[in-house]
């Protein structure tokens, strides 16, 4: 039996692969040799499927081609410069290693571009990166357009460059013109693209790769088609499954509609996590979110569906599931029962129109192949070959356009949106202090919960940002409880704690809410035997029997009486008190009276015998005056 699932496994695997009959195009750029004069002539390349083609420009350089390692499957020792200066086009021959591994070579050894010759008379082929593992991590690095020319071709070109190195032919080196204007069609003013992608999320580097460029090329993708300058189409590659083996276990958990459209296990296996049938059935609620949002002229707001999924609802964190999915389409402001409507009935034993025109669309058309891998751009219905990265994809979709016609993202790197304008991009926000985690960038809006004068806010960014450190509490009480009555304001933020929100001293609940704590009943105060309980708001009042005085702190009442003998003892003890305080008051006068008094003489005592001297020597002053005239 174990043989037989085999058997039914690989029968399907298959099926689901070579579920269209394969058309295959090989996007091509010109190489034209200008020099030397008796090999000039214009000659087909096959544009490489990694490094960043120069679409709608050209490079014209020098062919070297190496004495040593001419396969590039290792480093080369120096670096190669032509003597004009001019770039240098690298010559490479096929074989030994991976296509990506010999143009990581050859741009550390300072080549401009990378040419492979191909080893056998054959048709020629994309070449394509190896899927990403250990060592592979150069793909992602490489910067440099690469192509493939044919056997005749790289080998006339190979034996050029070898006279020039051995100082034959007049020292004239091999000039080439790479030319990649007509590699991308612009027929008029606007560009149409696809994008085949997939909701599936742990399919490795393959969709670690398309997320970050849909990360990344989002806010560029909205600004074109917010002005008209291009209309975008996402695609989701979908298989059948043989009417022979829609029983069969396999085709159970990959498929949906009986069969008729199906997906690879996310885990290969079929008995754990996540089925092929939930892939297909988010990749349709994505088409049909594209159609919802298009009909009510926001078809950009796609681009935010799927980041936003992919940030809330990801397989690895065990979200990847409908309601999530349906909480992202509300807060993206659609209509939930015209997408879910659009959907239709993944059980029915029938076909669906969406995704069978999938499946029509899979097939290539005119100059456009099958699409068979993923992800995969399709650009004025071209095949995108090169790196599928944010600035290198706007070169090409900018390549797109009829001259003259290119819009200002595609002169200046300068972008600026507002997509926080309309529903606030589906971020959180608070209403009392029109707080927003939404914010604008060039890549589209973020959800992040913001900083607000110096206060911190912590969360996911869609549904929820507290405020969080010192001042927290200024900002909308930190989102905490808070009621006032009266005269009297209680709060649950503290201050004193940097998170969270509890709830004050005479009230219970979870700090959002807070709810009076009735000590009396709870028999949390006041519980002496001689107490009597009147609960108030955030508080409480106790009382003692008879002439006793309740201490709040110890809860616990005391005698409040005294005896005779005691008031006696205390009348006499202040009356005491008063009479030394008469008596030093009576004191401190008399004495104060007397230096006052004392001080008076003496200065008058000073005064006094002058003034009396002065009269007496009256007649001799007025004689010594009349001696000095």
């Amino acid at each position: 039996m174990a043989w037989l699932a085999g058997v039914v496994a690989a029968a399907v695997q298959l099926l689901l692969i070579v579920a269209v009959q394969g058309r295959f195009v090989v996007e091509k750029s010109s190489v034209r040799v200008l020099a030397p004069e008796h090999i000039r002539g214009h000659h087909d390349a096959a544009i490489g499927n990694f490094g960043v083609p120069d679409y709608g420009g050209t490079l014209t350089g020098v062919v070297i081609y190496p004495e040593k390692k001419a396969t590039g499957c290792t480093e080369f020792d120096t670096k190669f410069k032509s003597k004009s200066r001019r770039p240098v086009i690298l010559l490479l021959d096929r074989g030994e290693c991976y296509f990506a591994l010999k143009a990581w070579n050859a741009q550390r050894a300072g080549a401009a571009a990378l040419l492979i010759a191909d080893t056998v008379d054959e048709q020629l082929l994309t070449m394509d990166s190896p899927e990403a593992s250990p060592g592979t991590e150069y793909i992602d690095k490489i910067n440099i357009p690469s192509a493939l020319v044919n056997r005749a071709f790289g080998e006339s070109l190979k034996r050029m460059a070898e006279k020039v190195a051995a100082g034959d032919g007049a020292g004239e080196e091999v000039i080439v013109k790479l030319d990649w204007r007509e590699s991308m069609p612009h027929p008029d003013e606007r560009v149409e693209y696809e994008l085949w992608t997939n909701s599936n999320d742990e399919c490795g580097p393959r969709c670690d790769e398309q997320m970050e460029f849909v990360r990344g090329f989002r806010g560029h993708a909205q600004l074109l088609e917010r002005g008209g300058y291009a209309r975008f189409t996402p695609h989701y590659i979908t298989w059948y499954c043989p009417e022979a083996f829609r029983l069969t276990q396999q085709c159970k958990s990959q498929c949906i509609n009986h069969g008729r459209y199906c997906a690879p296990d996310p885990e290969q296996d079929f008995g754990s996590g996540y089925d092929g049938k939930d892939v297909v059935v988010e990749n349709l609620r994505q088409l049909c979110v594209h159609r919802v949002a298009n009909e009510s002229g926001h078809a950009w707001l796609w681009w935010d569906y799927v980041m936003d999924y992919k940030i809330r609802c990801s397989m690895k964190e065990k979200k990847y599931t409908k309601t999530c999915a349906e909480d992202v389409v509300t807060a993206l402001g659609l209509d939930l029962k015209k997408v879910m409507d659009c959907m239709g009935d993944p059980d029915a034993d029938a076909e669906n129109a969406v995704l069978s025109k999938e499946q029509e669309d899979q097939i290539g058309s005119g100059s456009r192949g099958d699409v068979t891998i993923l992800p995969t751009l399709v650009i004025n219905n071209v095949q995108y070959r090169g790196k599928l990265e944010r600035t290198a994809v706007l070169k090409a979709v900018c390549a797109g356009f009829k001259e003259g016609t290119e819009p200002r993202v595609c002169l200046s790197p300068d972008i600026e949106t507002n997509q926080c304008l309309h529903r606030n991009g589906g971020c959180w926000r608070d209403e009392a202090t029109n707080v927003t985690a939404c914010r604008d960038t060039y890549r589209g809006r973020v959800c992040e919960c913001p900083v607000v004068n110096g206060v911190r806010y912590e969360g996911d960014g869609y549904t929820d940002c507290q405020a969080v450190g010192p001042g927290r509490c200024a900002m909308n009480n930190g989102g905490c409880w808070s009621e006032t009555r009266g005269q009297q304001t209680f709060s649950a933020c503290s201050e004193t704690a940097l998170t969270g929100c509890r709830c004050p001293s005479g009230f219970h609940g979870d700090g959002h809410k807070c709810e009076d704590l009735d000590e009396c009943r709870e028999k949390l105060a006041c519980t002496c035997p001689d107490c009597q309980c009147t609960n108030t708001w955030g508080n409480y009042e106790c009382k003692c029997k008879g002439n006793q005085l309740y201490i709040r702190g110890e809860d616990v009442c005391i005698a409040n009486s005294m005896s005779r003998l005691g008031w006696l003892i205390t009348l006499v003890a202040v009356a005491c008190v008063a009479g030394i305080g008469l008596a030093g008051y009576v004191f401190y006068k008399y004495r104060l009276r007397s230096y006052m008094d004392s001080e008076i003489m003496s200065i008058m005592s000073q005064y006094m015998p002058l003034d009396s001297q002065n009269n007496e020597n009256q007649p001799l002053r007025q004689h010594d005056s009349e001696a000095l005239r």
